[in-house]
């Protein structure tokens, strides 16, 4: 039904930046909170963010606030994620993910993801000096 294709991660020093990308194809977004998760080597699955692609209502795990920003483009099918003041705790795995929702007006809220319906197969941030 829905594809999801994440690209931009890569090696980056402390402090850098990188912006992901989570491209959709199938479906249209509309209708789908789009969260971005992370996954590092013995660690379980950790949520990044998220947002509502209709109303573009969003949230933020605790330890990106501030550092991190979310955002879509309609015309493209497309989600982002800025990742800014970049730490060597980010270095992870980073999916992104859709979970259906319908045509409402939902707030969403970052969790492990377990109730998301399609994933991305992963982009390696790495935050080393």
């Amino acid at each position: 039904q829905m594809h999801l294709v994440e690209s931009g991660g890569g090696l980056v020093q402390p402090g850098g930046s990188l912006r992901l990308s989570c491209a959709a194809s199938g479906l249209s977004l509309d209708y789908y909170v789009i969260g971005w998760f992370r996954q590092a080597p013995g660690k379980e699955r950790e949520g990044v963010s998220c947002i509502n692609f209709s109303d573009g209502t969003i949230d933020y795990a605790h330890s990106v606030k501030g550092r991190f920003t979310i955002s879509r483009e309609h015309a493209k099918n497309t989600v982002y994620l800025q990742m800014n003041s970049l730490k060597p705790e980010d270095t992870a795995v980073y999916y992104c993910a859709a979970e259906f929702v319908g045509p409402f007006t939902v707030q969403p809220i970052v969790t492990d993801g377990d109730e998301y319906d399609y994933w991305g197969q992963g982009t390696q941030v790495t935050v080393s000096s």
